[in-house]
């Protein structure tokens, strides 16, 4: 069974067990605004990110899963299993991951600020791209060789996140350690917008412009306190559609587009999340 068939297997085999309740996953990919669960809230995510490299580098496909639940309505916390596959050089299960996101203010506010801190175990052949940090491109070693180089790391992020109206707006500053090994400290940032095409979606009609919510993200490398580090910092610019197909579901789409000599020169992502009883 391929790294890809695993994790799949196991995002199939949590719906079967599970109800459906109301969606609210956030509309971006990589951002993070404000939204914690409810407590005692399960909310389930298949997602994929597919992307080609610059000059040498090649094209891959990074399927992973995200279990969501809501301890507390203040504290959410979230696991990951992921997996890559390089094209015409194989596939590899990366690792998994455990974030924590706490929003200490309850109600609306102009700035509504989120902590969030996870613990990474993964190795040198992940690719979901779940943050942009550091400096420089991506390996491009054989998957068998990044496989085997494996690490602990610990990313915080402050988030801070805005609504006007209907419109979102969200900044994520971005701070990771690798544990494993002395790197120093890297850097990076993301910041979203998005906006219903017609107001609040009423949960009614699937095929209408109220169900569609697009969205611009971007993201990048803000460097690094290694003194090692070299290349040009990842930059990326992303639209991204929402789509709520049901109460309790919604697929995303994104196009992401590299805008530096060391960004992937495209990033395609989708993922479909669905609330879980």
């Amino acid at each position: 069974m391929t790294a890809i068939t695993r994790t799949a297997s196991y995002a199939l085999m949590l719906l079967s067990i599970a109800g459906v309740a109301r969606a609210q996953e956030r509309p971006y990919f990589v951002t993070y605004d404000d939204h914690v669960e409810e407590r005692g809230e399960w909310e389930l995510s298949v997602l994929s990110t597919t992307a080609k490299a610059r000059d040498e580098g090649t094209r891959y496909v990074a399927p992973w899963i995200e279990l969501e639940y809501g301890v507390t309505s203040k504290w959410t916390t979230e696991l990951y299993l992921e997996s890559t596959t390089f094209r015409g050089d194989g596939s590899a299960f990366t690792g998994w991951r455990l974030e924590n996101r706490y929003r200490p203010i309850k109600g609306e506010h102009l700035f509504n600020p989120v902590l969030y801190i996870e613990y990474e175990s993964i190795n040198e052949a992940s690719r979901i791209e779940k943050e942009i940090v550091g400096r420089g491109p991506l390996p491009v070693e054989p998957i068998r060789s990044l496989a085997e180089q494996h690490a602990n790391e610990l990313e915080g992020r402050f988030i801070v996140s805005s609504w006007f109206g209907n419109l979102n707006v969200s900044e994520n500053f971005i701070v990771e350690k690798n544990l494993s090994h002395d790197e120093g400290y890297e850097f990076g940032y993301a910041v979203g917008v998005s906006w219903p095409l017609r107001g609040t979606w009423d949960g009614e009609c699937r095929f209408c412009a109220g169900a569609l919510t697009p969205a611009l993200e971007v993201y990048g490398g803000l460097g690094t306190t290694g003194a090692d580090a070299s290349g040009a910092t990842r930059q990326f610019v992303a639209p991204v559609i929402s789509w709520h197909l049901t109460r309790g579901s919604m697929f995303r789409a994104s196009a992401g587009f590299g805008v530096t000599s060391s960004s992937d020169r495209f990033m395609f992502r989708v993922g479909y999340s669905i609330e879980l009883e």
